[in-house]
């Protein structure tokens, strides 16, 4: 069996670990062509052994702006330290190399990666997440799904093109 590769994204409340909350945990891992998965364990599905169970299989990690929002985000709240799971490369630095600046919905508009989710952005997401919390709003839930999904599958897309 080949590398296994993994994508990984998160959504919070916040931009800080000590006032802010993990919401959801997105990680699409891609085992082979015919074998890919999607998790997304959200508010108090998320723990530290279920983390460390979906990131055993991963050899390769990516994300984008992981290296200095995601990773520590995670440690900070389940103290599961991701990197030392497995190799972790942040697909921000590798778009920097080709000049593509911003954040990885500029990219993917950059290299005309399709997203269906863009009228959410990360203030979205929150007040997303605030109507499922607050209110039971299966709907809200629902739409942030579909947008942390977008997300780690769009980063898959982007690793790709990264590599022609």
């Amino acid at each position: 069996m080949g590398k296994v590769f993994g994508y990984l994204d998160i959504e919070t409340t916040g931009f800080s670990p000590r006032t802010a909350e993990l919401t959801v945990v997105g990680l699409y891992v891609v085992y082979d062509q015919n074998r890919k998965t999607l998790f997304q364990p959200y508010g108090n599905q998320i723990s530290p052994r279920l983390l460390r169970r979906t990131l055993s299989d991963v050899d390769i990690l990516y994300t984008y702006n992981g290296r200095k929002f995601d990773l520590p985000f995670i440690e900070a709240k389940t103290g599961v330290v991701v990197d030392k799971k497995c190799r972790h490369e942040d697909l921000m630095y590798a778009c920097w190399k080709r000049g593509l600046y911003g954040g990885l919905k500029v990219v993917e508009r950059l290299l005309r990666i399709p997203r269906t989710t863009s009228d959410i952005d990360g203030w979205m997401a929150v007040q997303l997440w605030n109507q499922f919390s607050r209110y039971g709003d299966a709907s809200s839930l629902h739409r942030l799904l579909a947008y942390n999904r977008e997300d780690v599958l769009n980063l898959s897309k982007l690793r790709s093109r990264l590599s022609r």
